[in-house]
């Protein structure tokens, strides 16, 4: 199977590490480091770690392009970004003792010229042998149902396509008559679409039913600390692992789309599916960056992962929390 990512809003994602953060204090940071980033290039970051061969699509500011020339180069990412003016955006993660801060940047503006092109270009790379990962926001000047479109582009090109976004793209890509094979939200982002409150795993799995109904192959909800629900027309069922070290919690949700991807490249079974993505997602928490630890160690935290019927959670554990 043929795998790509698609990053229509690329970041570069600087860390910075502080004791502990007050607002309206003066800190001083312990560290500070960058990292090619954007939804859809941690996906293709962990997949390379796995040894998945892996196409990056992507727009991508020519200013600032060589963190991810690297990353790529690196990694061996077949990089098929589309390079535009100006440059990529920065984003900023303050870390201290308890959590981790995000400020996102919109990203600069694009023409409909460019992001035409650049759907040119991951249309001509679907088929049917390939799944394709479309992953984030979008910037500024692309329409809010670009991922409504590309879907149904893309399916029917015969492809499969997984959808992480949120906010009125996702929204959008679920009122279409075509629908994402795969789709990862939160719980948060689940209630955005379905209009009323989705707390708990039996929200979940009541309003991603709704989903699986309307053709959506596989939903996954990440739920914080009670794990994920991975739901498919077969059955329900949840995942759960002890994070023991977390390093950063950026990209973790990234992470587990990768592992999601790396199953599903493996006609796995739904246990499988729910056991490697969380085995991604928790690995991924001690590292910093978009990165795997080694086969070995995944596959260890893989055989610790705790599967239950859906509904049926045990309070207590902490799981993927991006």
């Amino acid at each position: 199977m043929r795998i790509a990512t698609v990053t229509f809003n690329p970041a570069i994602d600087q860390t910075i590490t502080v004791d502990h953060l007050v607002p309206g204090e003066v800190h001083r940071a312990r560290a500070v480091r960058q990292n090619a980033g954007g939804k859809g290039v941690n996906v293709a970051s962990c997949l390379a770690d796995w040894g998945i061969a892996v196409t990056a699509f992507g727009l991508l500011g020519r200013e600032n392009a060589a963190l991810f020339e690297a990353l790529c180069a690196q990694k061996k990412i077949a990089d098929r970004f589309l390079r535009i003016p100006g440059a990529t955006r920065v984003n900023m993660k303050i870390v201290d003792d308890r959590d981790t801060t995000d400020i996102n940047m919109d990203g600069a503006p694009v023409d409909a010229a460019t992001t035409e092109r650049q759907v040119g270009m991951v249309e001509a790379f679907a088929g049917d042998d390939s799944l394709i990962v479309l992953s984030g926001s979008l910037p500024p000047g692309c329409p809010p149902d670009l991922y409504a479109g590309l879907v149904a582009r893309l399916r029917g090109r015969g492809a499969r396509v997984l959808l992480d976004t949120s906010g009125t793209p996702l929204t959008l890509a679920l009122q279409g008559d075509t629908l994402p094979n795969i789709i990862k939200p939160n719980l948060r982002e689940l209630a955005d679409w379905a209009g009323e409150p989705v707390e708990t795993a039996d929200d979940a799995l009541r309003i991603g039913a709704r989903l699986i109904a309307r053709g959506v192959e596989l939903v996954v909800v990440s739920m914080g600390a009670d794990g994920a629900l991975f739901l498919q027309d077969s059955g329900a069922i949840t995942a759960r692992l002890r994070a023991h070290t977390v390093t950063s919690t950026v990209g973790a949700g990234d992470a587990m789309v990768a592992g999601l991807v790396a199953a599903l490249s493996e006609e796995a079974a739904l246990e499988d599916i729910a056991c490697l993505s969380t085995a991604f997602a928790v690995g991924k928490l001690g590292l910093a960056g978009p990165n795997l630890p080694g086969r070995d160690a995944t596959l260890a935290l893989m055989k610790n992962v705790t599967i239950a019927p859906a509904g049926h959670i045990e309070a207590g554990s902490a799981g993927e929390t991006a």
